[in-house]
């Protein structure tokens, strides 16, 4: 490792000098009391265990852990698993328990292995194709410089202070994703107006409304362009089912293809209001649609995936948007479609022949209306969540480094 100038009283270590691997093995059917966590049960970046399962069907000898012990995936560490147990319990052999020694806080050392530094060691040292694997051997050699303990732990508290806000960010969206598909059960069935229900093919819905056939209620529906795609921004960019793949239009997950011929462009360029449906895609994915705001602002149409243009006269594409949202929580789309390997698909044909509700335009915009402010909240607490991930991160490599030191940011309590 470069040395560079270090704040005074800080030291270098190796990883082997200041923590070890607990050896300690036990048979799952005596453990059926402790907890069980397996490298599925710990989030990627994160310090904090906030999942586990039970010992319940395990078989093979597992790793004993305790409070204050870290577990680290050490099978494809570029994944950045690291967590600081706060109970006793059992993990996956594939999982190291990492346990501190009087020089490093615990606190303090899982923040150490989430350091890049630390991943890059990690990763250069893995072996094997398929699944790489570190070792302690390997993670033991790895150089860093330590401050006194008392600095640890004002490092520490500074990151996990960072962390808790993005937690509480994180918390809050759920809810908001748990408060939308909660109305969109009621209005989706209940209407806005208080009215009487009547009996459906589609279930019970207000008394004025009706239900139709999608197709009835659509200007187009069509397939995308079929040519070659690349992903290094060349061209003009162009839709692919990972676009659509976090519920909104992501610019960042599209493929490019060459100049096109200007009717081609005009034949396959979104329009504002557009919608995007994952009709060809694995059953939890199925069914997924977003619609089109006009950003970016050229953004052409690509194959698997089914794209709709309502007619605005009969029906606002914002609710035929949430509409989809629904009747995929629903499991109406994995109902629809056709099985094959690994994969499932619903034809125009069938997408055509989904029935909906129809209110009139003016109870639907008041529907799209209230979930479109959900949206927009849950947009701004993951912009939030997203910028706090990048101050953590900045901070880490500064205070990791002793470019910032952590005593000011405790004394004059940082907000966040």
């Amino acid at each position: 490792m470069h040395e560079m100038n270090l704040p005074e009283n800080w030291k270098y270590f190796q990883l082997e000098e200041v923590a070890s691997l607990r050896r300690e093995n036990v048979n799952p059917k005596d453990s059926l009391s402790l907890s069980f966590v397996g490298l599925e049960h710990i989030d990627s970046g994160e310090s904090k265990l906030k999942r586990w399962g039970d010992a319940s069907g395990m078989k093979s000898a597992k790793n004993h852990f305790y409070p204050n012990d870290v577990l680290y995936g050490k099978l494809r560490s570029y994944l950045d698993k690291a967590v600081i147990a706060e109970m006793e319990g059992i993990c996956s052999t594939d999982i190291l328990v990492i346990t501190a020694n009087s020089k490093i806080a615990p606190r303090f050392l899982v923040y150490l292995l989430h350091y890049q530094a630390f991943i890059n060691h990690a990763v250069s040292t893995s072996t094997g194709v398929s699944h790489p694997r570190t070792s302690w051997n390997s993670l033991g050699k790895f150089t860093f410089a330590l401050p006194p303990l008392s600095e640890q732990r004002a490092i520490a508290d500074t990151l996990q202070t960072i962390q808790e806000a993005k937690f509480t960010r994180q918390r809050e969206i759920a809810l908001e994703r748990e408060r939308k598909a909660a109305l969109m059960d009621v209005l989706f069935s209940h209407g806005t107006k208080g009215e009487p229900r009547k009996q459906t093919e589609i279930g019970k819905i207000p008394e004025n409304w009706e239900v139709v056939k999608l197709g009835d209620v659509l200007n187009y529906i069509g397939n995308g362009l079929t040519d070659k795609q690349n992903k290094v921004g060349d061209g003009y960019p162009v839709t692919r089912i990972e676009t659509i793949s976090d519920d909104c239009i992501n610019a960042k997950k599209v493929g490019y293809v060459d100049a096109l011929p200007n009717d081609r462009i005009k034949k396959y360029r979104l329009n504002y209001g557009d919608i995007l449906v994952s009709h060809i895609n694995s059953d939890p994915q199925l069914g997924r649609a977003v619609i089109y705001e006009g950003k970016p602002e050229i953004l052409l149409h690509g194959m698997n995936l089914l794209r709709m243009q309502a007619n605005t006269g009969i029906i606002n594409p914002f609710f035929l948007n949430f509409i989809f949202g629904a009747y995929r929580n629903r499991g109406v789309f994995i109902a629809l479609a056709s099985r094959a390997v690994g994969q499932s698909s619903i034809n125009q044909s069938r997408m055509k022949s989904l029935m909906i509700p129809l209110p009139s335009l003016s109870e639907q915009d008041t529907i799209a209306n209230v979930f479109q402010a959900i949206d927009e909240k849950t947009a701004a607490l993951e912009q939030e969540a997203q910028h706090l991930d990048e101050l953590f991160h900045a901070m880490l490599e500064e205070l990791m480094t002793g470019q910032r030191s952590a005593v000011p940011l405790i004394d004059t309590e940082m907000d966040v």
